[in-house]
């Protein structure tokens, strides 16, 4: 059932114009399996119930953990050659591309899932790898990733606004205007952004942090279940003044 949703002290809630409808997908993770019956359940609702604009907007953190890293990167170029897709980057996207370069980050990928995502690859990272391994690695990493798949990490942005609602990975600085917010703060921000509790302007739509279910607030909508240890991969339409999980 989609729920309105509502703003504090009588402000006008948002709303995304007639036939405009959003599928917002949280934290993938290598989570290929739990994508793919995703997308299956958006075109069986637009199949069921089309909308003029259908848009799918994913929040980022599409590898590492989980184990098909390799895999989802591809589902999502595919999606992108038949719908209307904006993918946004998540903090673990900007590890693989820093690795390529400094191989001597592996030690921090692998305690964030690094391991898994090159492990999707053909790779096999030793749990302790010395310098030159690291190296040999990064060099493997960089023969075996397709182009596609750089090109798709390149693009991405950190963030995208669409009616009422601005989508980033992590979050927002409060007291920062949207245009102005700093990459640093779209990726990684926590505390600051989760516990305030007043308008951002929009409603931020974002992932980051897992909860155990969709956290529709006023000001912002928390879309990350945790879907590589939970196995519920959320994906929120939003359409009109409303949104609900579908």
């Amino acid at each position: 059932m989609l729920r309105k949703l509502t703003r504090r002290k009588k402000q006008r809630s948002p709303r995304l114009a007639p036939g405009l409808r959003i599928y917002a997908i949280g934290d993938v993770h290598g989570r290929a399996d739990l994508l793919d019956q995703v997308f299956s359940r958006i075109d069986a609702h637009q199949a069921a119930s089309p909308a003029l604009r259908p848009v799918n907007i994913l929040i980022g953190d599409y590898i590492d953990r989980g184990p098909g890293s390799r895999e989802v990167l591809d589902l999502l170029i595919e999606r992108t050659r038949d719908n209307e897709v904006m993918c946004l980057m998540g903090n673990h996207e900007t590890y693989i591309l820093r690795f390529l370069r400094q191989p001597a980050i592996l030690r921090e990928w692998t305690a964030l899932g690094g391991r898994e995502t090159l492990m999707s690859y053909g790779l096999k990272p030793p749990i302790n790898a010395d310098a030159k391994t690291q190296k040999e690695l990064a060099e493997a990493l960089s023969a075996a990733i397709p182009k596609s798949h750089l090109q798709f990490l390149d693009q991405l942005p950190s963030s995208f606004t669409l009616g009422g609602f601005f989508f980033a990975h992590a979050g927002v600085r409060p007291g920062i205007p949207l245009k102005k917010q700093k990459d640093d703060d779209l990726l990684w921000i926590r505390d600051d952004f989760l516990l305030h509790e007043e308008s951002f302007g929009k409603i931020v739509v974002h992932g980051h942090t897992p909860v155990l279910e969709c956290d529709i607030r006023h000001n912002r909508i928390n879309i990350d279940t945790g879907a590589f240890a939970t196995g519920r991969l959320t994906c929120l339409v939003i359409e009109g003044d409303s949104c609900a999980p579908l």
